[in-house]
């Protein structure tokens, strides 16, 4: 059984990862390496549902 993660990012960092992953893709492909594992992620990154929620801060 695989275990997922969860992020919460705002839109800039969203980008900012999406950008990262796709440099990283272009840098693998002028080694001349394989790229399966970051096309996988950045696959995952760009079709992840957003959700809205509110965060409560709690002060103890």
């Amino acid at each position: 059984m695989s275990k997922k993660y969860y992020m919460v990012l705002d839109d800039y960092e969203h980008s900012l990862l999406i950008h990262a992953l796709n440099d990283k893709r272009n840098e693998l492909i002028q080694d001349g390496k394989y790229t399966d594992a970051v096309d996988e992620v950045l696959v995952k990154v760009v079709e992840a549902s957003r959700k809205k929620f509110k965060i409560k801060n709690v002060e103890g």
